[in-house]
């Protein structure tokens, strides 16, 4: 059983920064992608950022380029998602994925989430 663990959350004054972690347990994390989510109140669940299993593909979702830099340590199964200028617009719970399958970008598996609340 794969299970994510979120960490880093918190509250920021906007221009902020914030980093957090996914340690990934329960799998290899051999030639699996990682993804970043979040979910505002009211609003639906919406793609952050996704890394490949090398780091060689990286994308973001176009409101947190230039500003979020997501990264991986393969050798500690941890993800990253660095996270500067922070605006209140970026206030939502911050969701871990991976995939079910290696090499895919379907994300099959989610952590619990971590808050992140960024004040004007």
């Amino acid at each position: 059983q794969v299970h994510l663990e979120e960490s880093g959350g918190g509250l920021v004054q906007a221009g902020g920064s914030l980093r957090l972690s996914c340690v990934v347990s329960g799998s290899t994390f051999i030639n699996y992608a990682m993804g970043w989510f979040r979910q505002a109140p009211g609003k639906e669940r919406e793609f952050v950022a996704r890394i490949s299993w090398g780091s060689i593909s990286i994308v973001y979702e176009d409101s947190v380029k230039g500003r979020f830099t997501i990264s991986r340590d393969n050798a500690k199964k941890t993800v990253y998602l660095q996270m500067n200028s922070l605006k209140p617009e970026d206030t939502a719970v911050y969701y871990c994925a991976a995939p079910r399958l290696p090499g895919s970008y379907e994300f099959d598996y989610w952590g619990q989430g971590t808050q992140v609340t960024v004040s004007s």
